[in-house]
């Protein structure tokens, strides 16, 4: 489970064997989890966050979207 980023009490990670998956993140904080599709930025899940918490997730991901990408790619060895 490499974990990408931190930012804000907030961690960014993906699971080893979700590479066929599209790009994507988990982000945890406290007791919530999200997940982030990277391409473009969206969230299909989130259990336990505030509305605030995933409004902050989402700008934090948009603006780190190409480096979480890039860390993707590489870990996969895509060449996306």
């Amino acid at each position: 489970m490499p974990t990408v980023h931190r930012e804000a009490g907030y961690v960014f990670y993906f699971y080893a064997e979700e590479g066929t998956e599209p790009p994507h993140v988990h982000v945890d904080k406290g007791g919530g989890t999200a997940k982030l599709w990277l391409q473009p930025v969206r969230l299909p899940y989130a259990e336990g966050l505030k509305v605030s918490e995933l409004r902050q997730i989402l700008r934090i991901a948009e603006r780190r979207q190409e480096t979480l990408l890039r860390k993707w790619n590489e870990f996969f060895e895509r060449e996306d």
